[in-house]
């Protein structure tokens, strides 16, 4: 946003240079993108009156002039504008005079007037335009000065072309200082002075002449304060004076009509958009609405455009009227001999004018204002400085103001409780809490002072004010930042070394060496896919504010989701072995309240067990996918320590997938993509499991004592069962592990056998038990009493019959 220096210097003067001005600035947050004069530098230009003009004798564009610069004797200039007239006034460059010259990118003058003949008639200066003092004009020819111009002036002195004009980004969130009141608001607080406010009439005449029509408000949410008044009998003869038209060019706007202009000018000044309607154009009541899908409505910029149906209208009966906070339509545009208008001021909610402006093409200053919001209390007061600079200079008429509000809708400014210790903590230095008031309540918070605490109420304009640490933003940056000192951090290095990294990056390499890659991924995933993957376990989904796009719209519930989109890359790419793992987070809960987020593990497969060949290939199968996990696991742990029982989660299939527990911690699941889920992915028969990290970790870490290998030999025996198919192996295990005691140094099943010579429903499995005792030589009744032993219990607990062949 442009602003002019000397305007903002009329509310508040400092005693500083420009520079210091734009320093300041930058420093509470208002960086301060260029810094410039209203015109380059130039002299010798002052103002003159046209006394004579005569035709030139030789040519017939050419005009013979004598000009008034104040001298005892006027000057002759020949002069070319097709404006030049007896009587008036504009700008001279006397001979000596040095203007901007075009190809002069440094911004130093260098054009130099002389003396000189055109066509021989001597010339003795130049008549100038606003090209040639660096000012834009749209007038071919000279730039005409008002009639009380004084003569003689420098004309840098007179348009004030020394004035600085500061460029100011304003962040998204500080729509307050969209304005001269708003910046002059934060540098009387830096400085510490008060503001010149301009004086507004509060009693207007008003009059039962200038009706203003009825305002009807249907989008109470999206406009709950709307102001309209009246003003008729405009003169409008009258042109906008200088000074306004001056803040106006300098502040980047184009002067147009006075209506316009004064509109303009309040926007400016105090931030609040306003639109003034040609009452003579107005049928029936006002409107405040929603548009009606296909309405049509032709903009002040000549677009036609059609409306969806969430956009909000100023209508009256026979239509839209302007596109509310963004630009007004042509039917009711004011012109040059409108004498009535009906002048608006409302407060509308960013959320109602956000995004329409873009969705046709367009960026306006009223725009720009609303969406980033603008103070609901403003409305009244721009309205009454508007109709008093449109009554005071053109002697118009003004009505009674219409007011619509529904206050049930306009923000709520909560108080924010700020105990005065949490300052010092997040600064870092000690300030009085008086000093804190003080900066507060020049912002314009009210604020009470508790005990150890700071009761503060936002002021109306501030819609970034919400918590504590927002509070203390605002007190550092008045303070200052330079003021803050800079002082080294007290560090505690601890020696305690994390090893998480460096066992997560053991176990991917375990999975590297089963031909496993490393997938990276968002932590974001699709909707559908989420469904697809859904069961009661994994709880709800949490879906995003503002989503990067369609099919990363929701936090993933396991790492699949991630997973399985690569691999359905893969495939379609005729790569039909594909196994991939993944670490990373996964967001579960039954709300949104208790979400957890779990560091985990997961991999996929799908294929055949190795890289294509020529022989023995095969499947990956349960037992393959189950080898995978366990090397993950600490190779010192003992298997008796790992369980596992039948998963029911819904996405896996039923009879191909598990749960693994340790020590009775759950861990995670594995098994195979439920067919359904897998056929609706297009995909192959897939292999699946996630792990949480936490459990893996904790084993990896513990301490194992070491021992002296027993001097004593071991002794193996080997025992074959009958037992009853649906009994688990792990189930046996089990037993006979808790049957044995110590001495049992290792077990495993070396064989299983299912056919004729074996009872329906029951399997023959072939146990090695190896025993040893770290004290002593076995003997050969030890072992049998405790092979006995472990015989009996699985007799006992499972009915298992002893084979003896």
């Amino acid at each position: 946003m442009k602003i002019s220096e000397q305007w903002l210097r009329q509310w508040v003067n400092p005693n500083n240079t420009s520079e210091q001005l734009a320093e300041q600035l930058t420093m509470v947050g208002l960086e301060i993108d260029d810094r410039y004069a209203v015109a380059r530098a130039f002299s010798g230009v002052v103002v003159g009156e046209v006394i004579s003009v005569e035709p030139h004798p030789d040519a017939d564009k050419l005009r013979v002039t004598q000009v008034n610069i104040g001298d005892a004797e006027p000057v002759q200039i020949v002069c070319g504008a097709p404006n030049v007239t007896v009587g008036m006034k504009a700008p001279v460059a006397t001979v000596g005079a040095v203007l901007p010259s075009d190809d002069n990118s440094n911004g130093k003058a260098g054009f130099k007037i002389k003396k000189s003949k055109l066509r021989g008639v001597a010339s003795n200066g130049m008549l100038c335009g606003a090209s040639e003092i660096d000012l834009v004009d749209d007038i071919d020819g000279l730039l005409e000065l008002p009639a009380d111009a004084p003569i003689g002036t420098d004309i840098r002195d007179y348009l004030g072309l020394d004035n600085q004009i500061l460029d100011v980004s304003i962040t998204p969130n500080r729509g307050d200082c969209f304005s001269v009141r708003g910046i002059a608001r934060e540098i009387s607080v830096i400085n510490d002075l008060p503001m010149n406010t301009p004086t507004i009439a509060d009693n207007i005449a008003m009059t039962d002449n200038a009706a203003s029509p009825a305002v009807k408000v249907s989008a109470t949410k999206a406009c709950p304060r709307y102001l309209l008044q009246s003003i008729s009998n405009i003169d409008r003869s009258i042109e906008t004076p200088k000074w306004m038209q001056d803040a106006l060019v300098q502040s980047g706007l184009r002067a147009h009509n006075f209506l316009v202009d004064v509109t303009n000018y309040v926007l400016l000044e105090l931030g609040q958009p306003l639109h003034a309607f040609d009452a003579d154009t107005i049928v029936g009541d006002i409107v405040v609405r929603l548009a009606q899908p296909e309405e049509s409505i032709t903009l002040l910029n000549e677009q036609t455009v059609t409306l969806t149906g969430d956009e909000l209208v100023i209508a009256d009966d026979k239509g839209a009227l302007a596109l509310a906070g963004i630009m007004g339509g042509q039917r009711s545009s004011v012109t040059d001999s409108t004498k009535n208008i009906v002048l608006e001021s409302a407060f509308f909610n960013p959320l109602a004018i956000a995004a329409r402006a873009r969705r046709f093409g367009l960026h306006t200053d009223a725009s720009q204002r609303f969406e980033r919001g603008v103070d609901f209390e403003l409305p009244k007061l721009a309205l009454a400085r508007a109709c008093d600079l449109i009554t005071s200079i053109t002697g118009g008429q003004a009505g009674q103001i219409v007011t619509v509000e529904n206050l049930e809708h306009l923000p709520v400014r909560d108080p924010i409780t700020l105990p005065i210790a949490k300052v010092r903590d997040v600064i870092g230095i000690e300030i009085e809490p008086d000093v804190m008031v003080r900066i507060l309540t020049q912002l314009g918070f009210v604020v009470e002072q508790q005990a150890d605490t700071l009761l503060c109420k936002p002021p109306s304009y501030r819609f970034d004010m919400s918590i504590k640490e927002d509070l203390i933003e605002e007190i550092a940056r008045i303070y200052g930042y330079d003021n803050i000192p800079s002082v080294l951090p007290h560090l505690q290095v601890s020696m305690d070394y994390d090893d998480t990294a460096d066992l997560t990056h053991e176990m991917k390499l375990a999975l590297v060496d089963n031909g496993y890659m490393e997938a990276i991924s968002f932590s974001f995933s699709d909707a559908k896919l989420e469904a697809l993957l859904d069961d009661e376990a994994l709880g709800e989904v949490l879906a995003l504010a503002n989503p990067i796009s369609s099919d990363l719209a929701v936090m993933r519930r396991t790492l699949l989701s991630s997973l399985l989109p690569c691999v359905q890359y893969n495939l379609n790419r005729q790569q039909p072995r594909v196994r991939f793992f993944e670490t990373g987070l996964s967001f579960v809960g039954h709300s949104i309240s208790e979400l957890v987020q779990t560091p985990s593990i997961a991999l996929v497969a799908v294929g055949d067990i190795w890289d294509e060949q020529a022989y023995q290939n095969r499947a990956l199968d349960f037992y393959d996918l189950k080898h995978d996990i366990e090397q993950l696991l600490p190779a010192q742990i003992d298997s008796a320590r790992v369980r596992y029982e039948r998963s029911e989660l819904s996405f896996l299939h039923p009879g191909q997938s598990a749960k693994l527990y340790i020590d009775d911690v759950y861990v995670g699941w594995l098994g195979q993509l439920h067919p359904n889920t897998a056929k609706q992915l297009d995909l192959p028969a897939t292999w699946v499991a996630q792990l949480s990290l936490a459990p893996l970790l904790t084993l990896a870490r513990e301490q194992h004592a070491i021992t002296t290998p027993s001097k004593f030999p071991q002794v193996r025996r080997d025992i074959a069962l009958l037992v009853d198919s649906e009994i688990s192996l792990q189930t046996l295990e089990s037993t006979i592990r808790a049957a044995a005691g110590e001495m049992l140094v290792d077990l495993w099943l070396f064989d299983v056998y299912q056919g004729d010579k074996v009872p329906a429903g029951q399997r023959s499995l072939a146990f090695a038990l190896v025993w040893q005792d770290r004290t002593q030589t076995l003997s050969d009744e030890a072992v049998k009493t405790a092979t006995d032993k472990v015989v009996k219990a699985l007799v006992d607990t499972h009915a298992a019959q002893l084979r003896d062949s």
